[in-house]
């Protein structure tokens, strides 16, 4: 099989270490590895392995992706749903549960910000438009802005002076091919053109940006409408989302918004109001001095979500109390706009496939435990920012010290039969060896997957490492490591449903988790957190 060799797992693409510091360091990983390694080996595959059976695991996916679930949207009654019956499966497994009060759960507020609807309005020579339909704020940013227009292409011009006028541009292509290559659906990608171009001309000085849709931004005028009128969400007493920059020490700081500049997530939004407007505005819009009223105003309100977090006791008495966690998360869109005649996003690799693949771990685990104790995390509110995973790792259930790994999925239902990605497998991401090299042998015992590294790099445009539950871990120095096989054409539509799932992949990929956890939960030795991997002062 073809997996990252000892190059690629000791040379850092992000780091300048000078030479005594590299020296050390490379001493140190090798020791790790080959300590690790022996340990691996040593730990014979116990016959709970053959309990992970895929019949099980497809009747758990058509449940919980199933139609009768509507998507399992966080906030929502049929997260509710969706929870109790993801604790009513840990509870059949033998699995003891883990949350707050002897309970399955774990409770916490997210935090929602949007346009108010009632509060807000726009006039554009002297016409009232109707949000969301007829003219749509791309941010939750309040503004009071009364000018008038000035026309400047598609804000590339700089010698347009847009300085205190209400700025109009035109919605620039995204090209074909950046978009298939990225797996971003043309609904985001429009979103991410309106939000880069907004933050340009208000640099520039605009009092406001008025952005008229193209052909893609007319097709997709009414999701993005959608989308944009439901706001953004936070976890109020959560720990901030991990970033890019806050791990290379390229500023944005540990309160940094979620989304700010990170590849494949939306820039941080401007400062002045920036709106998007039809195509059929153009004519108009070209004509200098339009008057402009804008008056929008946010409102924030909070709606709960919850962790759903079960636990098997370890049986060696000077173990137990350390943890291996598995980590999933339950939610995902709900019911949103129809593609192809559905509205049902049920997300079925997004994240059933995980789910229903802890399901199968924790029964196999709750029959034959291992020297340390496990713990089952599946977290709500992830497709909101990760918000049940940054909340626990703020408010855990047990030390953060005491966590051995967090071996987390998302994803790893779909693409090619023998391929896969373990992300935080390499520099500048990876953050402990030790675990990496645990996971590679469990592999090589189980799935024998050929592993694609080129997503765990900091140059691929999705920015995937920094998109799930175990970046909400790893900044705070816990050994993390996120199974997947990665994005696909029916990432975040209707179209990811159980029918779309590779089963046989699907069960290898559960046995490769489990098969990393119980390698992890029974060595002599727990595995080391990298030197030089301090992204928490």
């Amino acid at each position: 099989m073809t997996t990252l060799d000892a190059h690629d797992l000791s040379h850092n693409h992000e780091r300048r270490w000078p030479f005594s510091a590299a020296t050390t360091v490379g001493v140190f990983l090798s020791l790790c590895a080959v300590s690790s390694a022996l340990q691996s080996q040593s730990i014979p595959t116990p016959p709970a392995y053959a309990l992970i059976k895929e019949p099980e695991i497809r009747a758990d996916m058509l449940v919980m992706a199933g139609d009768a679930m509507r998507g399992r949207e966080s906030g929502t009654l049929d997260e509710m749903r969706a929870s109790i019956w993801t604790a009513d499966q840990l509870a059949k497994a033998g699995v003891k549960p883990f949350g707050e009060d002897g309970g399955w759960f774990q409770w916490f507020n997210m935090r929602r910000t949007r346009i108010a609807t009632t509060s807000s309005s726009v006039r554009i020579a002297g016409r009232s438009f109707a949000l969301w339909t007829e003219v749509t704020p791309t941010s939750n940013t309040d503004g009071d802005v009364v000018g008038t227009t000035v026309f400047a292409g598609d804000g590339t011009d700089s010698t347009i002076d847009v300085r205190g006028r209400v700025a109009v541009i035109t919605l620039k292509p995204t090209a074909e091919g950046t978009r298939s290559t990225i797996n971003t659906p043309e609904y985001r990608a429009v979103r991410q053109g309106l939000t880069a171009q907004g933050a340009a001309l208000t640099r520039r000085g605009a009092s406001a940006v008025i952005i008229v849709a193209d052909a893609l931004g007319e097709a997709n005028y009414d999701a993005v409408g959608i989308l944009q009128s439901r706001g953004t969400y936070n976890v109020p007493g959560g720990a901030p989302r991990f970033s890019e920059a806050m791990l290379s020490g390229r500023g944005g700081g540990r309160g940094a918004p979620a989304g700010a500049g990170g590849r494949g997530q939306l820039a941080a939004p401007a400062a002045v109001p920036v709106l998007f407007v039809h195509r059929a505005m153009l004519a108009q819009l070209r004509q200098d001095g339009q008057g402009v009223e804008i008056h929008l105003k946010s409102e924030a309100f909070d709606t709960p979500s919850v962790n759903i977090i079960g636990m098997v006791r370890g049986t060696d008495p000077t173990l137990r109390d350390e943890y291996v966690v598995f980590s999933s998360h339950q939610d995902h869109d709900g019911v949103r706009f129809a593609i192809d005649g559905d509205s049902i996003w049920n997300g079925a690799d997004d994240n059933a496939s995980t789910s229903v693949a802890l399901f199968a771990i924790a029964r196999a685990w709750a029959k034959q435990p291992a020297k340390r104790s496990a713990l089952f995390v599946f977290h709500g509110a992830e497709e909101r920012g990760l918000l049940g995973s940054r909340w626990h790792a703020a408010h855990p259930v047990v030390p953060l010290g005491s966590m051995v790994a967090v071996l987390n999925g998302d994803m790893i239902g779909q693409n090619h039969a023998d391929t896969a990605s373990l992300l935080g497998s390499q520099p500048p991401h990876q953050n402990s060896t030790a675990l990496v090299q645990m996971a590679f042998e469990a592999n090589n015992r189980t799935g024998k997957f050929v592993i694609d590294s080129t997503w765990d790099r900091p140059s691929h445009p999705e920015g995937f490492y920094f998109r799930s539950d175990h970046a909400s871990y790893a900044q705070f120095n816990v050994p993390s490591i996120f199974f997947t096989t990665k994005l696909h054409p029916d990432y975040h539509t209707p179209r990811d449903d159980a029918s779309r799932i590779n089963y046989p992949k699907l069960t290898r990929m559960t046995q490769w988790m489990f098969m990393t956890g119980w390698i992890v939960a029974n060595a002599k030795d727990r595995p080391s957190i990298d030197p030089g991997f301090k992204p928490v002062p």
